[in-house]
C-alpha cells in the first residue's frame, strides 16, 4: 500500500502543491480599455483573460457587483456599462493577477 500523493501532470509537483494555476495567471496579458457603445455610453471591455482557464461568466458576475453596474461575458472578452477601469484592475489584482500584466487604455 503506497502513500502516494496525487501529481499534477502539467508541472510534476504534487496536486497541494501544484502552481499550475497561479503560473497561468502570470502569462496573461490583460487590456482593460474603455469604448464609447451607441448613444455615447462608455463600456469597460476587459480582454486578454485565457477562457480556457478562466470561468468567464462567473469572474463577470464577480465584477458586476463588485464594481455595482451591468454588463456581460461573451467572445471571450467581459464588457461592463460605465468606465470601471480602476476597479476592475483593483479586482484583478486582489484575486492575484501580477499588477505588471495588467494594462489599462
Amino acid at each position: 500500500m503506497s502513500i502516494m500523493a496525487d501529481i499534477c501532470p502539467i508541472c510534476g509537483l504534487p496536486k497541494d502543491l501544484c502552481v499550475c494555476g497561479e503560473i497561468e495567471k502570470e502569462q496573461q496579458r490583460i487590456r482593460i480599455r474603455l469604448e464609447t457603445r451607441k448613444f455615447g455610453r462608455p463600456t469597460t471591455i476587459v480582454e486578454g483573460l485565457n477562457s480556457k482557464e478562466t470561468n468567464l461568466p462567473s469572474l463577470a458576475q464577480k465584477l458586476k457587483s463588485y464594481c455595482a453596474c451591468g454588463g456581460t461575458a461573451k467572445n471571450g472578452q467581459i464588457m461592463l456599462q460605465g468606465d470601471q477601469r480602476e476597479k476592475v484592475r483593483e479586482y484583478l489584482i486582489k484575486m492575484g493577477y501580477p499588477a505588471e500584466n495588467i494594462e489599462l487604455q
